[in-house]
């Protein structure tokens, strides 16, 4: 459990130090900061920690006060270009140990809770996406409904196939996926796939070019990851 602590605490500071990105000053970003919206709301740390993590807004400071004398800061969401300058500049999530990128990927085989069975014994003509996830692992789950929106952009692709490794098992998953769903294909009593690999860091992702080799992999979640996983993606099926 302090693994998932550490990786949890390693989430927030990646978010705190995108939110700093976009601030005229370095500041740090914590529960007590006073961030408002464009609507004028004042956003509670929960609700502008998880817009922040999905990459798709920005914090500056407003250059005003509140009557307690605390600076206000602005939550606003990027423009395009905006996002795309801003990804240019943060860095290349850190490497998983377990996968190797430019590596030749040593496939498996394995079904889904529904029955699909996939052979990555020979990966090749595809770009695989796998996630090492389980229920309990808060990073995890927080980036659940960020990944899904990347399976909804290419869900008229069959060249992308998207690969959910649990631990948990089907009696499990199931009433949990009824409350929080993952479009991922999920693959239950992942552990000794996990094993094989050398995994013990959740989550940790993937990408296997349609070659067959290791595009990208990362452990951890942080405030570019999900964007890096969508741009490999883009560039392995080039």
């Amino acid at each position: 459990m302090f693994k998932y602590l550490i990786l949890t605490a390693l989430l927030f500071t990646s978010l705190f130090a995108q939110a700093q990105e976009t601030t005229t000053q370095k500041t740090i970003l914590n529960e007590q900061s006073v961030i408002r919206g464009e609507d004028g709301m004042v956003y509670p740390y929960n609700a502008w920690k998880k817009l922040m993590q999905s990459g798709k807004y920005g914090i500056k400071d407003r250059k005003t006060f509140t009557d307690r004398g605390e600076k206000e800061y602005l939550i606003y969401e990027l423009s395009a270009d905006q996002k795309a300058a801003y990804m240019n500049r943060m860095p290349r999530p850190r490497e998983s140990e377990s996968f190797k990128e430019g590596e030749l990927f040593n496939g498996f085989k394995a079904s889904d809770i529904d029955g699909n069975k996939y052979n990555l014994k020979d990966s090749t003509g595809r770009v695989y996406v796998i996630n090492f996830w389980f229920i309990n692992c808060p990073p995890c789950k927080a980036e659940i409904p960020h990944l899904n929106e990347i399976v909804a952009k290419y869900k008229d692709n069959k060249d992308v196939v998207f690969l959910a490794i649990a631990l948990d098992e089907k009696y499990e998953l199931k009433p949990f996926l009824k409350t929080t769903p993952f479009d991922y294909h999920i693959i239950s009593g992942g552990r000794s796939i996990a094993s094989k690999y050398g995994v013990k860091g959740y989550p940790t992702h993937v990408v296997i070019d349609k070659k067959g080799y290791i595009k990208f992999s990362t452990l951890g979640l942080g405030a570019s990851t999900v964007n890096w996983v969508e741009k490999s993606i883009e560039e392995s099926l080039k």
